[in-house]
């Protein structure tokens, strides 16, 4: 496994469709993972600190992992079957751990808001990452997505 940080999301053109990009900790691959308005704009408001007047899903997900005394220990992306990503969340209750599969979107939209580490396995970024050339590459693409969150809107996700 892979530890990965998440750069940002934003809205790939001209499809319009909306990705959040890992890149790894010590390495130089970026891991685009495509996914819903939603879950985009769950991300981009974590990442932002925007708060909400009333609990988004992943905030109520949140609080209520906390009231019930759960520790959520890591985000794995684990796999990628026919373009279709799949994620573990790995918790701890009562010094068991319990792993539920989840949407890599929704694992971490709630990564963020728990400051909790986000992995992938190494064939996953075997299959689907993109490998920076330079650092004047990485910094580019990284200048792209925070200009992105900058100016980043709700309504840009509907």
């Amino acid at each position: 496994m892979l530890k990965m940080n998440v750069i940002g999301v934003r809205v790939e053109l001209p499809t319009n469709q909306p990705i959040v990009l890992l890149r790894e900790d010590e390495g130089q691959r970026f891991l685009p993972i495509w996914i819903g308005a939603f879950e985009a704009t769950a991300i981009a408001f974590a990442l932002q600190g925007v708060e909400t007047a009333r609990p988004m899903t992943h905030d109520l997900f949140k609080n209520v992992l906390e009231e019930l005394g759960v520790a959520v220990r890591q985000i794995i992306i684990t796999d990628l079957v026919e373009g279709t990503f799949f994620a573990e969340i790995s918790m701890i209750l009562n010094d068991e751990t319990h792993v539920v599969s989840a949407r890599p979107s929704d694992a971490i939209a709630l990564a963020v808001r728990l400051d909790v580490p986000i992995y992938a396995e190494e064939k996953v970024l075997e299959e689907a990452g993109i490998p920076v050339e330079t650092k004047e590459d990485e910094e580019t693409e990284v200048k792209k997505f925070r200009d992105f969150l900058d100016h980043v809107e709700p309504q840009d996700f509907l």
